[in-house]
């Protein structure tokens, strides 16, 4: 399927709200990925990694989540590409959506997050202000390997 293929199967899952405001969510998600648009005739398959991951986001923006859980988005991806995704992850969080983070690329994570939880073989271990784990040099040693 197409990028914009994609987007629109994605729409359908939130039935009668996302018709109503398709146009909307399509150019939000296109003015969130630029880079997107420039592909919206190309199989997503064919994306490059980053690219399919700004497609695997704009899927759920465009159903109008009132919280966006994001699992490794920058996974195998390039520094360029890592500081691309975070600075789309921020553009979402200030347009007023909640978005969950998973993420082991801790210095981003803790970059763009205000709350934060370190977790070790299932069990939370530390929970708090993403500043503050910054300035706990024991939580940063035994856990995170800052």
């Amino acid at each position: 399927m197409t990028v914009y293929e994609n987007l629109r199967l994605a729409m359908l899952k939130n039935k009668g709200k996302s018709k109503r405001n398709a146009g909307k969510l399509l150019d939000y998600a296109m003015e969130t990925f630029p880079r997107l648009r420039e592909r919206w005739k190309q199989e997503g398959t064919s994306l490059s990694g980053g690219e399919q991951q700004m497609l695997a986001i704009a899927r759920g923006l465009v159903q109008e989540p009132v919280l966006m859980l994001v699992d490794e988005p920058t996974e195998g991806l390039s520094p360029l590409l890592v500081e691309t995704i975070a600075e789309i992850l921020r553009k979402i969080q200030s347009d007023g959506m909640t978005v969950l983070l998973v993420e082991q690329n801790v210095e981003m994570a803790l970059e763009i997050s205000a709350q934060a939880y370190v977790i070790d073989e299932g069990v939370i271990q530390y929970k708090g202000l993403s500043q503050d784990i910054l300035r706990k040099e024991e939580v940063q040693k035994k856990y995170l390997a800052i």
